[in-house]
């Protein structure tokens, strides 16, 4: 069984991540077959927030070259988090 740690994978920074902040959107890269209340229960046991809402979406991987060498990046799967608005915000964002 897999624990809270284990769905999310890695909170993404980026410029437009960072922007969202401002409406209390978090980014985070999640496992590819989380769904939205496993990813629910994680974001809010893990960061001890109130989730509002969640938007998840698969994020193709790219063709990349090297050479005479190509293949693709691998494929992920990133959910955006709303949160409510009495809720504390997630600090590690805060820094940033």
């Amino acid at each position: 069984m897999r624990t809270s740690y284990d769905v999310i994978v890695r909170p993404i920074v980026t410029e437009n991540s960072m922007m969202q902040t401002s409406d209390r959107k978090y980014t985070f890269e999640v496992l590819k077959d989380a769904n939205k209340t496993e990813i629910r229960k994680a974001v809010e046991e893990v960061f001890g927030v109130k989730v509002e809402k969640i938007s998840t979406m698969h994020v193709k991987g790219k063709l990349k070259r090297q050479g005479r060498n190509e293949g693709y990046t691998r494929s992920w799967k990133k959910a955006i988090v709303k949160l409510t608005e009495d809720s504390k915000t997630i600090e590690f964002f805060e820094g940033m």
